[in-house]
């Protein structure tokens, strides 16, 4: 596919994205409050954004012509944002907030409880297994690429903390993926994820786990296809070490520890006021 296609499926996915989440702005399932949340510094915003961009960057995946992803790009969108939605709003209720990071789902299970955030973690990596077995070239190494899928849906749910830092995450590290035979596969998911920043970094929006998650996977898909069996073996322990350090360390405190990234990060974001 020419660059020029290329940015065209953008332009779809971006258009896409923008007229579902004015669709469900408009008449929102269940109500406004439903999808309302609070985010790092107490406003309300919407996790309709969600929803919106998973649809649009799965739909746009499956239809890239990139040979033998559409049936991987569908398993890994569609079920990380299904999966990612039920979480956003099963884990609202009461006595589900507390569970959080692997530690969390984990001592809820040994409760007698089985967290919405548990159910999304399998999930996920249900479908990046399925998803996986469309890339690798034997047992073990369809194995590692379902858990590069899984893990990059992950990462980038742990990233949707501050307005933007999600989408900015997957914009770097999907555009310099662009080219090859297998570009084509993430253009129309960014473009979706661009669309829908101005909106995240404004606080209207949060991707939330269904955008975060289907955003995820299909990025973890180009990526997985970026190299062989070595390479997806050495991404998958890099995504094991940082989903690991997660339980320890904050992400934020990193990053603003950083002036590059502080920086970064804050790019774009309306500033802290009071």
């Amino acid at each position: 596919m020419t660059v020029a296609g290329r940015l065209g499926l953008a332009v779809v996915g971006a258009a896409l994205a923008e007229t579902v989440l004015a669709l469900l702005t408009a008449a929102p399932p269940g109500g406004a409050e439903l999808w309302s949340r609070s985010n790092h510094r107490g406003q309300r915003v919407s996790l309709l954004a969600g929803p919106a961009v998973a649809a649009a960057a799965t739909v746009t995946a499956c239809a890239s012509g990139v040979p033998s992803m559409p049936a991987a790009a569908f398993v890994a969108g569609a079920g990380g944002g299904l999966v990612g939605v039920y979480d956003d709003l099963a884990g609202s209720r009461p006595g589900q907030q507390p569970d959080k990071g692997f530690t969390g789902h984990l001592r809820a299970l040994r409760d007698g409880r089985v967290s919405s955030g548990l159910v999304k973690l399998a999930v996920v990596g249900v479908t990046g297994l399925l998803a996986g077995r469309s890339i690798g070239r034997g047992p073990l190494d369809r194995l590692v690429a379902g858990g590069v899928i899984s893990g990059t849906a992950n990462l980038l749910n742990l990233l949707d903390l501050r307005p933007g830092r999600a989408i900015k995450a997957a914009l770097l590290l999907g555009v310099p993926l662009l080219s090859g035979p297998q570009g084509p596969l993430i253009a129309g998911p960014l473009g979706a994820a661009a669309a829908v920043l101005r909106h995240d970094l404004a606080e209207e929006v949060m991707l939330g786990d269904g955008g975060a998650n289907a955003l995820g996977a299909i990025l973890g898909v180009r990526v997985a296809l970026a190299g062989g069996p070595g390479w997806r073996g050495a991404v998958l322990v890099v995504l094991v070490l940082l989903t690991a350090a997660s339980e320890r360390v904050s992400f934020t405190r990193v990053i603003e520890a950083s002036p590059v990234l502080r920086q970064l990060d804050a790019l774009g974001r309306r500033p802290v006021t009071g």
